[in-house]
């Protein structure tokens, strides 16, 4: 068995103060591939004692990192992103899917960060509507500890969804 991410050494090419956050979507993929491994889609869409379903959870991963990452880059959200926060909460998407959808999303943050020039990390960021201050850093932060706040809600939803009983009758 090999070390969780932070612990596996440095990534080539990658500025140490960014090299954690691209480990933690290592870690936050593999924890949810674990722990969700052979749930069908109902069970990925359970709400067990009103938990947000691991479903859920897993695509505002993918969808948190597209806005956050649009902070990054210095733009503020447009239509497309604003709507698609309602559909975070849809079900129906396989864990598959679901997982997909994170893992593109860990892409694209991943490399937006290797392109990151590390003398811009104190550079001022605004985000949402009423433009609240932050800097690079401090949304590469959030990156990373949002992620692995909901990686933890993922997995007690999994394992509370993975204990009820199917409502599909069996034949």
């Amino acid at each position: 068995m090999q070390p969780e991410p932070w612990l596996r050494g440095s990534l080539s090419g990658v500025h140490p103060a960014i090299a954690p956050l691209i480990r933690s979507f290592e870690m936050a993929r593999e924890d949810l591939e674990r722990f969700t491994e052979g749930l069908s889609a109902e069970q990925m869409w359970k709400a067990p004692d009103g938990v947000n379903p691991a479903g859920r959870e897993i695509r505002h991963i993918a969808g948190s990192l597209d806005r956050l990452i649009t902070y990054l880059e210095g733009r503020q959200l447009d239509e497309h992103q604003i709507a698609a926060i309602d559909q975070e909460s849809k079900p129906g998407a396989s864990r598959d899917e679901l997982l997909r959808e994170m893992t593109d999303a860990f892409a694209r943050a991943e490399a937006l960060l290797r392109s990151l020039d590390p003398d811009k990390l104190m550079e001022p960021r605004e985000v949402g509507r009423k433009r609240l201050p932050t800097t690079a850093i401090g949304l590469i932060v959030h990156m990373a500890e949002h992620t692995q706040r909901h990686v933890g809600q993922a997995i007690v939803a999994a394992k509370l969804a993975r204990k009820m009983r199917s409502t599909v009758p069996q034949t």
